[in-house]
């Protein structure tokens, strides 16, 4: 009796071939790749509809024809010829008109509006004021694709005016604008759940074990190589605290961790690093290696001037381990916009 493995064999010409095994991979990235256009399409039509029905609600609403009552009706009539179809309750007919109001007459937002989910729209529109910070959180939920639940963090960690203070502060550091762009002055590491007082160690492991919620709050572009990188120099071994690899700026990124305020003799060991990853380790299609030295606090006259005659790209970053408080970093922002006007 021949073995199954034996009969899944061909004889040609005396010779035993063996059939190549089906590969599947290319079908299912072709499935994968249309499911994700059909998600996105009918996200598309649906923010287009609720925008066709608010902008008739917001119409017939100002000629005085239509109140609560015939929205409720309205509510009810699509209900009876749709099969009790969900997402047409008067409140949300409701929000379908302020959503039209509030983005009519700006074309730049309403053209993307259509790329966000119905939910992330209706957290942007509540949870904002004006329309600088509606785009910049629009761009940012497309950009990092967020779910609602990490939009929502975003607003809770103040991402808007955090990214707006590193705007201001970084105007004069010598180091590029695409590279400033992708960098925070400050990091909200809230879910580290730290200890007071807590070690470097400390703040290290946290992270790891905290990678997918520090990634959001770093960026989705990051992807993490290793703890404790160890580089080689000579006959000595030296270890860089977390190494990353950003696929935007196509370069490593390395981060070196301090519960302390800033010196700027951090800035020296920081160079070494970011030298010994570009001769060794960076492949010839990268770009330079970038270095974010994240302290407990900074003075930024102090980092400014460390900064100056450093040739690599550094940036000096704060953390705080619990959430910020807007009035204050509202009034920073004011504060810094008043110096610089």
């Amino acid at each position: 009796m021949k073995s199954k493995k034996a009969s899944s064999l061909i004889k040609h010409n005396n010779k035993i071939i063996t059939p190549d095994i089906p590969n599947f991979s290319s079908i299912i990235s072709i499935i994968k790749t249309a499911k994700e256009r059909i998600v996105k399409t009918v996200n598309t039509e649906i923010i287009d509809l609720y925008w066709q029905i608010g902008k008739e609600v917001s119409e017939k609403t100002k000629k005085g024809g239509w109140g609560k009552s015939v929205v409720e009706e309205l509510s009810n009539h699509i209900a009876a010829n749709f099969g009790n179809m969900r997402g047409f309750s008067p409140q949300n007919i409701w929000r379908m008109k302020q959503f039209y109001e509030t983005y009519q007459n700006n074309q730049i937002l309403s053209a993307v509006l259509r790329e966000l989910s119905w939910t992330n729209n209706l957290m942007i529109m509540s949870r904002t004021k004006k329309d600088e910070e509606r785009l910049f959180y629009i761009k940012l939920a497309i950009d990092e694709k967020y779910s609602s639940r990490e939009l929502e963090r975003q607003f809770d960690a103040m991402r808007y005016e955090r990214a707006a203070i590193t705007e201001t502060k970084s105007k004069n550091l010598p180091v590029k604008q695409e590279i400033k762009e992708r960098f925070l002055d400050s990091y909200v590491l809230d879910f580290l759940n730290l200890p007071e007082p807590h070690h470097e160690s400390t703040l290290q492991k946290a992270i790891i074990v905290n990678m997918k919620n520090f990634l959001l709050e770093i960026g989705k572009d990051f992807s993490f190589l290793g703890e404790e990188f160890r580089v080689q120099v000579g006959n000595s071994d030296f270890y860089i605290e977390l190494l990353f690899y950003h696929r935007g700026l196509s370069c490593l990124v390395a981060f070196e961790l301090k519960i302390t305020s800033f010196k700027p003799e951090y800035i020296g060991k920081m160079n070494f690093y970011l030298e010994v990853l570009d001769r060794d380790h960076k492949k010839d299609n990268e770009n330079p290696s970038v270095g974010i030295i994240l302290c407990a606090d900074k003075d930024d006259e102090v980092v400014e001037y460390a900064l100056q005659r450093s040739l690599s790209p550094v940036l000096i970053a704060e953390y705080t381990a619990k959430l910020p408080d807007k009035k204050l970093l509202q009034n920073k922002l004011r504060e810094l916009n008043d110096l610089t006007e």
